[in-house]
């Protein structure tokens, strides 16, 4: 792609093999690390460790940032992260020099998450079930529950705060869009009638 000069990059989760956990040991020049919105990320910091270890198998120019972090509760740690005390995270990526501080590539690298979470959900929408085996048929589905996620992902933004703002289209189906609610029709009028307790 880039021979069509399109600057295209990757950024990745890397293995943490034996040369990897040596040149974590022997890196220098940590930076507190930053969240998505420029905050720095409590007990976490990012280091580059770039040509501290052979890169086999790796495309030329790739560059490696590690972020160690204090473990949440549960979180699956290898015997390594359990010697250190802190939980590693290896992010290779072929973003060159001077297009962003390594705080800011490791912390748009951990953004990714939310894309992956967001295609997650959208499986959830209708987005992962086709109805048929003719095309266009599909793709009217899949517009459809494309603009599903969207109207969703707007209300959320727009309308919502709190526990509902941020939480997975299942519990908002339940919460908010399954309401209870009853139509009724007398003298005329039609009416909707919610529950009071109701959520």
């Amino acid at each position: 792609m880039r021979e069509r000069h399109l600057d295209i990059r990757f950024s990745v989760g890397a293995a943490i093999t034996e040369p990897v956990r040596e040149a974590i040991r022997a890196a220098t020049g940590w930076l507190p690390a930053v969240d998505t919105d420029g905050g720095l990320r409590e007990h976490a910091e990012v280091c580059e460790i770039t040509g501290l270890f052979e890169a086999a198998g790796w495309p030329e120019g790739t560059r490696f940032l590690v972020r160690p972090e204090r473990p949440h509760p549960g979180a699956q740690l290898s015997l390594f992260d359990t010697i250190e005390g802190w939980r590693h995270q290896v992010v290779a990526t072929d973003t060159t020099p001077g297009n962003g501080s390594i705080q800011f590539l490791e912390a748009r690298h951990r953004a990714h998450a939310r894309v992956e979470d967001k295609i997650r959900t959208g499986k959830t929408t209708g987005f992962g079930r086709f109805p048929s085996r003719v095309f266009a048929i599909n793709q009217a589905w899949l517009q459809l529950a494309l603009t599903g996620i969207d109207l969703l992902a707007w209300t959320q933004t727009l309308l919502l705060d709190g526990d509902l703002a941020k939480t997975e289209p299942k519990k908002l189906r339940y919460r908010l869009l399954h309401v209870a609610a009853r139509i009724t029709r007398t003298a005329r009028r039609t009416r909707l009638a919610i529950a009071a307790d109701w959520p």
